[in-house]
């Protein structure tokens, strides 16, 4: 039996006044992009020749971010849309205004995500259901809004942001720990629905990042062989990767980023 080798040709997704680079001519929709890790994703996408929509409740900051982003890169590269991910309707929405704006939906990561303490018996009910709502059911709900834009391109990608708290347990984390290993299952189960479409999905699973929701956290970092909290930028690049077509053939991965913190017992010294 013989296999046919030839490898698919990249497609392209040309559009007037995009830049070069390695998600050039791509539209991407950002959800909780105004700060932290989100705005870093949409700096360093559209860097790369990227458009971006972000997504966000914090209308002021959002819009600044965009106007920043605009005056930097020379060019109309990102737009703001007012978007709680808590909401189907927001959602289509916001999909739909990425598509007037920019002409077309390339790709979707679901950046936006809160954390809330408590064990089974501490969280309160409340932080359960808005932890759950946010971090879980925001994600599903913006893979089903996106999804029809997704599906007109020959290849797309959705980009699911989950922690290490998505691959292992953390202790006083219920809510926050469930979600984020919900976000894994939804992104494998999605990868084999979704493969017939052209659509990648992926979730990447950070550790320990310097970011506005993480400055007040009391943390050791004995735990990370890098010895570091990760720069926002750090994961950004990773997001670039699979928002690019580098990444064609990575489909259903949950990619942990985390300075080898999951990699096992970095606190066990049996010398």
């Amino acid at each position: 039996m013989t296999h046919d080798t030839t490898s698919p040709a990249v497609p392209t997704h040309p559009a007037p006044g995009t830049a070069p680079g390695r998600v050039a001519g791509k539209v991407i929709l950002i959800s909780g992009a105004a700060q932290g890790m989100g705005a870093s994703h949409a700096r360093a996408l559209v860097a790369e020749g990227a458009r971006v929509m972000i997504g966000d409740l914090q209308v002021e900051v959002g819009t600044a971010l965009a106007e920043e982003i605009n005056a930097v890169a020379g060019r109309k590269a990102a737009a703001f849309t007012t978007l709680d991910v808590t909401s189907f309707e927001a959602w289509t929405a916001a999909v739909e205004d990425t598509v007037s704006t920019f002409g077309a939906l390339h790709v979707l990561v679901n950046n936006a995500g809160i954390y809330t303490p408590g064990s089974v018996t501490d969280a309160t009910i409340e932080n359960w259901t808005r932890t759950i709502d946010i971090d879980l059911t925001g994600t599903f709900y913006g893979m089903r809004a996106a999804a029809p834009e997704l599906r007109k391109n020959d290849t797309s990608a959705i980009i699911n942001v989950s922690s290490i708290a998505g691959l292992v347990g953390f202790k006083n984390r219920a809510a926050y720990s469930a979600a984020k290993w919900g976000v894994l299952g939804l992104t494998k189960t999605s990868a084999l629905d979704f493969g017939p479409d052209g659509i990648r999905v992926n979730s990447i699973h950070p550790g320990s990042v310097e970011t506005p929701l993480t400055a007040n956290l009391q943390r050791g970092l004995g735990q990370v062989p890098a010895g570091r909290a990760a720069q926002v930028e750090e994961i950004s690049a990773l997001v670039l990767y699979l928002a690019s077509d580098e990444s064609r053939f990575v489909s259903g991965a949950g990619i942990p980023i985390d300075g080898g913190e999951t990699a096992g017992n970095n606190l066990r010294d049996d010398a």
